[in-house]
């Protein structure tokens, strides 16, 4: 499978290159501040996992890489230039594709216009072109069983997919646009145990392929599974930085789960 991912991977890519560099940025809007003194590196070929509980910042870093929202502070850079998106086209065009986490698909629409929503191919350049459906179809299908995903129909609604099978579209989808970094947020959130480990597996393919891969999450055992480095966000701060060898997964969910604060409120009460 993951062979299959490589074809589509940037030959220009070595693992560990930095791809995106992000040094002290932070997010106000007005009094309030989202995000906060927050140091990033997004490497090709391994998986950043960014932790957090809700409101811990996660969704504000997603949506100033994802070009949704610019920074307020600090620096933002891809490939080592300096870079403020200015709608997240201008992202997607620094080759950075986003997985939200409601996949911001059209249920009742068939599985390949999904794939294809937004960069549709047409039969000509004028603006009122027919789309070129037979061509659409026959490259959907294609590149789904490259993936090893395999969808009865390529016609049928994708509402009609499970939840897994929903994330390695959108994932396929992303690494033949091109994407060289792909933010997956929460992508395990709603899932089983099943359909979280195809979408893990998908996750560690896009890795193997040369992508750097952003995971964000608020549970730390999918986390470790796949992660190269850890951060922990809470209320808009870093707390935690780590690489996988500096780390454990003990460690990674007594941080999660505020360690330090339970310790101090299991004290309080006992006294």
């Amino acid at each position: 499978m993951t062979d299959t991912i490589v074809e589509h991977a940037d030959a220009s890519l070595h693992k560990g290159e930095p791809l995106i560099e992000m040094s002290d940025v932070g997010r106000a809007f007005g009094p309030i501040i989202a995000l906060q003194g927050v140091n990033l590196t997004v490497r090709a070929g391994e998986v950043t996992c960014v932790l957090g509980d809700n409101g811990a910042g996660k969704s504000t870093l997603i949506k100033i890489i994802s070009g949704l929202h610019p920074h307020t502070s600090g620096t933002l850079k891809v490939d080592g230039k300096d870079v403020r998106f200015a709608s997240p086209r201008d992202s997607l065009d620094h080759g950075i594709a986003t997985v939200y986490q409601d996949l911001a698909v059209v249920s009742l629409m068939e599985v390949w216009r999904n794939f294809f929503l937004g960069s549709e191919i047409r039969k000509g350049n004028y603006p009122l072109a027919p789309m070129d459906i037979p061509q659409m179809r026959e490259i959907a299908d294609t590149e789904l069983k490259k993936m090893g995903i395999t969808v009865k129909d390529i016609n049928q609604p994708i509402g009609t997919l499970s939840g897994g099978q929903r994330q390695c579209v959108a994932i396929a989808r992303a690494v033949y646009f091109g994407a060289r970094v792909l933010i997956l947020d929460e992508p395990t959130a709603a899932l089983g145990v099943k359909q979280s480990g195809v979408v893990l597996k998908y996750t560690a393919a896009a890795r193997d392929a040369g992508l750097g891969v952003v995971f964000i999450t608020h549970n730390p055992h999918h986390a470790f599974m796949v992660g190269d480095h850890f951060i922990i966000l809470k209320l808009g701060r870093r707390v935690l930085d780590k690489t996988r060898s500096e780390v454990t997964l003990e460690e990674l969910t007594s941080e999660m789960a505020g360690g330090r604060e339970l310790a101090e409120l299991s004290h309080e009460l006992k006294r």
